[in-house]
Parts: C-alpha cells; structure tokens; sequence
C-alpha cells in the first residue's frame, strides 16, 4: 500500500503529471508509431491533472483520496 499512499500524495500527483508530459513529448518528437506513446501518456496526465490514482482500487483503496479537494 506504501505506493499507493505515495500516488495519493502531491508529489505522487506531481510525478503523474510529468511522466505524462514526457511520454506525450517523446512521442509527438519521434512521431510515427510512437504516436501511440503519446496517446497512452494522456492517461497519468489526465489521472494527475483530476488528481485521481488508477492503480487505487487494485489495492481496494478509494480513487480519490478522502483529503482531495479538486
């Protein structure tokens, strides 16, 4: 559970956020099959941006953390 109460956390959110920047980076820079990668970085982009943790219910945690206000 420690990596969910870490996701949960703002630096969690933080790192969802820049991990979707870059795959969205390096895919549109390297275009062509690797647009693919760029798509699928939308996904901790948008799940750091609502501030929700998608691995969460895995661990029978909530998807948003209680103390979360967005």
């Amino acid at each position: 559970m420690p990596v969910v109460r870490f996701m949960e956390s703002t630096a969690g959110r933080l790192a969802r956020v820049v991990a979707g920047l870059v795959m969205v980076g390096v895919g549109v820079w390297l275009g062509g099959p690797f647009w693919a990668l760029a798509a699928v970085g939308l996904v901790p982009l948008a799940a750091g941006a609502l501030n929700v943790c998608l691995i969460a219910p895995l661990f029978k945690a909530p998807l948003r953390h209680k103390g979360s206000a967005a």
